[in-house]
């Protein structure tokens, strides 16, 4: 039996952050979270030979798993990487017919994409001042002009006990004498 030189060749997944890109002023203007989430964006980078630049995908949840921080942070996160020019959202999170969800895919814009003719990326966190940020796009309200909502919603009842049986005694439920009226 010959030797399996494809696993000889595997080696641990790793990924480098470049120093001159730590130094700007983009960088330093991350918070904490942001800077803990960009290497776990550059991980799901597939390499110069499969380059997925573009279509990198990772959830706000998977993210904030892999962070150990809530969702609403993880997100935060991902707004500020998107704000100085680290990301840019290139297909919105989506929920399909069948209700399966699907993650967004963003571009790191320090590495070049696919087919582009230039063989840096776009770095356009050497272009970010504090005073002018990039656009963050957020994902959208479920239902944010209220159509097709519940047909049949629940109508609360007013009547003169709690759930719990306990008599209500504000003046709103009370008949003229004073005591509480029994429906």
């Amino acid at each position: 039996m010959g030797r399996d030189r494809k696993n000889e060749r595997r080696t641990e997944h790793f990924t480098q952050l470049i120093r001159s890109m730590m130094e700007t002023p983009a960088w330093r203007g991350l918070s904490p979270t942001a800077q803990a989430l960009y290497p776990w964006i550059r991980l799901e980078w597939r390499g110069p030979k499969a380059n997925n630049n573009g279509s990198i995908s990772l959830s706000t949840r998977q993210a904030a798993d892999r962070m150990g921080v809530g969702i609403n942070t993880a997100a935060r996160a991902f707004h500020d990487l998107q704000a100085k020019g680290f990301l840019v959202l290139t297909r919105a999170a989506r929920l399909g017919i069948q209700g399966q969800a699907t993650a967004p895919e963003y571009e790191l814009t320090e590495i070049a994409l696919p087919h582009a003719q230039v063989n840096t990326g776009r770095r356009l966190y050497l272009q970010w001042q504090p005073t002018a940020e990039f656009p963050v796009h957020k994902s959208p309200a479920n239902n944010p002009t209220g159509k097709r909502a519940k047909q049949n919603p629940v109508i609360r009842l007013v009547t003169g006990r709690h759930q719990n049986g306990d008599e209500i005694t504000d003046p709103l439920h009370q008949n003229s004498e004073g005591a509480s009226s029994k429906r």
